[in-house]
């Protein structure tokens, strides 16, 4: 037989990558159809009966279908295993049929089980009542709303209206209130709404947001939140806006010892403050996720600690754990704050009152000391310092850390990563795998670090660790302050991460 003329080979490779450009689309299209349909089960479950799926900590509520395989794509690269919208859809789909009581379930999780599991079940509905059973029945948690009061609206202040709006669902756990400013105008109340609405680093907020003049008051996506105007913190009267037993959240870092935090508990209306700052003196300084259960129950003043803390305080209780850490160096490089000057002016500390936005500047840190609060035993142990930088988000926290035991770059890898998929510190941290992760890729991650896997370097002696951990130093540690208040107000719902 003789040779195929060139013009058939050509016919050939042209119509096979047309086919398989339709057959791609096409499975994209269905693809699209299921996460469309995930998205309604999931809305339902939030609604309905406070219960959010994730997807490795990725949120799938309040998000279109193209995010939500994104988050799959993910799932992934991260998890090594096929798991598909199919699976989550029939998993989602098998949770809305069974009795659970209010929860926040790692769908993620369970694919990767459903995919490993070695048993015979006679229907997904079984293998979710076997790997959910603690989660059924109704009475497993009843949860009393609490009141929440912000004093003091900027940076934080703003995010965490944000996501306490956000996470509202049918209005089971926290329900922000009121917001405390130190003026009040009809004037200010539309400055107030539209920096709420807009935000140059976290983009627009995508829900309603309503001036209310007549109360003094905006309604963001149907909560009414009172603006209230206070020299002082003693000086209001909650009551008198139908607020009783209220966490208030100090972002303002004005005052952070118990002497003057206290001073909101005089206020009618406020049983518990939070700080969003390293409280001083006996102020207990909480990390959540690591020390939130060790305080004592009849304590009314507590401190979300830093972003630093927060972010740092995780990993290095995982390598403590298992390798034990001999002394080390934090140094963290981080984004300009509003403490600092805008151009050179006076500043009553050194260096903070050169242009924020021209130069890098070394500055004093006391995360070192306050990881001492949260781990004692690493008390001593560690040296730090700061170098704020001209980025208006995200920072980087550098860990060279002297192990006590000789260990391998896989290992420390290996413990790191899965500490971020089934480890008690899910919430707190991610592991990234990405050889081009850079810091403007991490704004709007909700955990307190993410772990740069690939910058990770160990010393030929297999003592010496140096790692990368990233951390949006504003979103991230916010949702870790809302975590540490659901804490404080009782209403964390059931978990299966």
């Amino acid at each position: 037989m003789g040779q195929r003329p060139i013009f058939f080979i050509l016919a050939y490779d042209y119509n096979s990558m047309l086919n398989k450009y339709e057959s791609e689309f096409s499975n994209w299209i269905e693809k699209e159809k299921k996460a469309i349909e995930l998205i309604n089960v999931v809305g339902k479950l939030w609604f309905d009966r406070s219960i959010e799926l994730v997807l490795f900590r990725k949120p799938l509520f309040d998000i279109g279908s193209s995010e939500i395989l994104a988050h799959h794509q993910y799932a992934k690269q991260i998890i090594n295993k096929n798991i598909s919208i199919y699976e989550t859809l029939a998993l989602a789909q098998a949770i809305a049929k069974s009795n659970l009581a209010p929860s926040r379930i790692d769908i993620g999780r369970l694919a990767s089980e459903w995919l490993d599991v070695d048993v015979n079940f006679s229907s997904m509905e079984d293998f979710v009542i076997k790997k959910l059973g603690h989660h059924i029945g109704k009475d497993k948690m009843i949860m009393q709303p609490k009141d929440v009061v912000l004093y003091g609206f900027g940076r934080i202040g703003r995010i965490a209206a944000k996501e306490l709006i956000t996470q509202a669902g049918k209005g089971e756990q926290l329900r922000l209130r009121a917001i405390v400013t130190r003026s009040y105008s009809d004037e200010d109340l539309i400055k107030r709404a539209d920096l709420l609405r807009n935000d140059s680093v976290h983009s627009a907020f995508s829900g309603t947001i309503v001036e209310d003049f007549e109360h003094k008051a905006l309604i963001i996506n149907g909560q009414v939140i009172y603006m209230i105007d206070a020299k002082n913190p003693d000086e209001v009267d909650y009551t008198k806006y139908g607020i009783h037993d209220a966490l208030i959240i100090d972002n303002t870092g004005v005052v952070r010892d118990r002497e003057g935090l206290s001073k909101h508990l005089i206020s009618k209306g406020i049983s518990k403050v939070l700080l969003t700052a390293p409280g001083k003196g006996d102020v207990p300084n909480i990390v959540f996720g690591i020390n939130h259960s060790e305080f004592d129950s009849s304590e009314t003043v507590f401190s979300a600690a830093s972003c630093t803390t927060n972010a740092i305080v995780p990993v290095l209780k995982v390598v403590q754990d298992v390798f034990g850490i001999e002394k080390g160096h934090i140094e963290t490089i981080h984004s300009y704050t509003n403490d600092q000057n805008l151009l050179d002016n006076y500043h009553k500390k050194y260096r903070r009152g050169r242009s924020a936005a021209l130069n890098m500047v070394i500055t004093e840190t006391g995360a070192d000391k306050a990881v001492a609060k949260v781990l004692p035993a690493l008390e001593g142990k560690l040296t730090g310092n700061a170098v704020r930088v001209p980025t208006p988000n995200v920072s980087l926290a550098i860990l060279n850390l002297t192990l006590n035991k000789k260990t391998t770059k896989e290992e420390i890898e290996k413990t790191l990563k899965n500490s971020s998929l089934l480890g008690e510190f899910v919430e707190q941290i991610e592991y990234s795998i990405s050889n081009e992760l850079v810091s403007t890729d991490v704004i709007g991650n909700s955990h307190t670090c993410v772990i740069d896997g690939p910058a990770t370097i160990l010393s030929k002696d297999g003592k010496s660790a140096v790692l990368y951990v990233w951390y949006d130093n504003e979103y991230g540690y916010t949702r870790q302050v809302i975590r540490l208040a659901k804490s404080l107000a009782g209403v964390i719902r059931l978990t299966y991460y």
